[in-house]
């Protein structure tokens, strides 16, 4: 049986997500926008990375997803409550006009001011869809939950430091349709635990003029870094990266796709659960010697504070009229205190949370191994010649212009490479490295960012045995 929930939303949770807020505020902003921080840097063209649900009739073409969905077990206790929060941004897209003698107004590619330079941008929205629901309920029937967000159009004056209109800033929001599944099913088992599973799907109706359009063309209609924070009052939630033994293979049998659940809020409590599309370990949290939001967690904050202050003053310029967000990480590196740059070089935490002991003191430099020449000195090196060009997998010999079957072996892995598993790509280069060990660069084919990885030659990398040869179609 299904039945659908009324299209006004719940309260907002307050303290219960709060803990967990801050960790999620990073998942949904992650990669919003990258250093340099500028619209023109070759970094900021492909955006939009993780969890992005595209409307349905674009998804098969492009090899993108239109929903994810979350299975998490849970123990509910007494009249238990559930408590749901879907986030994610609205793409925007922001034209920059500027002002006639006449009083209209035309497209521009940039609008120069002493401060900023004004030039097209993708914004984002953030959105919340929130439902609070008595688990016995779940148990009945499906809870269906559909929601908008309508097209709108606004005008923002831009004004000169003398008051006068120069020109307007014009955002367009298209209509985002989407859905929120839920449904909760006893398990057998030695416990009273439910495997609660959770849906999110994009149901926009919007069908591309043309099966190949562009990815642009898709996101304003597409929900992005999309989310979910779950609560359980009263009860607690299993970890899925270390349950109970008695759970064990419950957990196994949950399927998640595109999104990853972990135990959130505040260390030792479990009835917060963040379902996020960035893999994380139970009870993420922010590091306390961060500054502030860069939106850019695969970089270390003091580095990229030290390279954004250096930035020259045109290129804060652009930075400041890219974003409001970009513009507060240009002031924030401007304004960081030398106190406060020397805590981000960070601090060890996890041996002695493990132990309760103090670290061991540092050996005494005789007791190190130092042999008499270092293992690699490329001033002493001798002129070698290049590595070959190609290599033998599987009898065939592959170098770059190849196609090869991705096989990620699981012994030396990350989750990351197996979202790639039976994924087509094409060899870019063969890489030999100083032990003797030869690497593949790669680019996957359907990846829109392909040409961006290419000329920033930031490739996936893979060993020879972990890839099978194509023929070319």
């Amino acid at each position: 049986m299904t039945t659908t929930a009324p299209t006004t939303t719940a309260p907002r949770s307050g303290r219960r997500f709060e803990a967990a807020r801050q960790v999620a505020d990073a998942v949904l902003f992650e990669g919003y926008v990258l250093y340099p921080y500028r619209a023109s840097a070759a970094k900021n063209r492909m955006r939009w990375q993780f969890g992005v649900l595209v409307p349905p009739a674009w998804a098969p073409a492009q090899g993108e997803h239109s929903l994810q969905r979350t299975e998490v077990l849970m123990e509910p206790r007494g009249a238990a409550t559930l408590s749901l929060e879907l986030r994610f941004l609205h793409a925007q897209r922001r034209t920059v006009q500027q002002a006639l003698e006449d009083g209209s107004f035309t497209d521009t590619d940039a609008l120069h001011l002493p401060d900023r330079v004004l030039v097209p941008w993708d914004e984002g929205t953030e959105e919340r869809v929130e439902l609070r629901v008595a688990v016995p309920e779940l148990t009945q029937k499906e809870i269906v939950l559909p929601f908008t967000r309508p097209a709108r159009e606004d005008t923002e004056a831009v004004l000169d430091d003398r008051g006068r209109t120069v020109g307007r800033l014009v955002r367009r929001t298209q209509e985002v349709e989407g859905v929120v599944r839920l449904h909760a099913e006893e398990l057998d088992g030695p416990y009273r635990v439910l495997k609660l599973t959770a849906v999110v799907e994009n149901t926009s109706p919007w069908t591309p003029a043309e099966p190949a359009a562009a990815r642009e063309e898709a996101l304003p209609r597409s929900l992005v870094a999309a989310h979910l924070l779950l609560g359980l009052t009263p009860g607690s939630f299993l970890s899925m990266t270390d349950p109970p033994e008695w759970a064990r293979s419950a957990v196994a049998a949950c399927a998640n796709l595109h999104t990853w659940p972990v135990l959130a809020g505040e260390d030792g409590r479990a009835d917060v659960v963040l379902s996020s599309p960035i893999i994380l370990e139970d009870h993420p949290a922010i590091a306390p010697e961060s500054a502030g939001a860069m939106y850019d967690a695969t970089e270390i904050d003091e580095i990229l504070a030290l390279r954004t202050a250096a930035l020259t003053d045109e290129e804060k310029r652009e930075a400041r009229g890219t974003d409001p967000r970009a513009a507060a990480v240009v002031d924030l590196a401007d304004s960081l205190p030398p106190e406060v740059l020397e805590r981000l070089h960070g601090a060890v935490r996890s041996l002695r949370g493990a132990t309760g002991e103090s670290l061991p003191a540092a050996p005494s430099p005789d007791a190190l191994f130092t042999p008499d020449t270092p293992w690699w000195d490329p001033a002493g090196a001798g002129a070698e010649e290049p590595g070959p060009g190609r290599v033998t997998v599987d009898g065939t010999a592959v170098g770059p212009g190849s196609r090869v079957r991705l096989r990620p072996g699981l012994r030396r892995t990350d989750a990351q490479d197996l979202f790639l598993q039976g994924r087509a790509a094409r060899v870019e280069a063969v890489l030999h490295d100083v032990d003797g060990g030869v690497h593949l660069a790669v680019t996957v084919e359907g990846d829109p960012g392909a040409d961006i990885r290419r000329e920033q030659g930031r490739f996936l990398y893979f060993q020879p045995d972990e890839v099978t040869p194509l023929e070319e179609p």
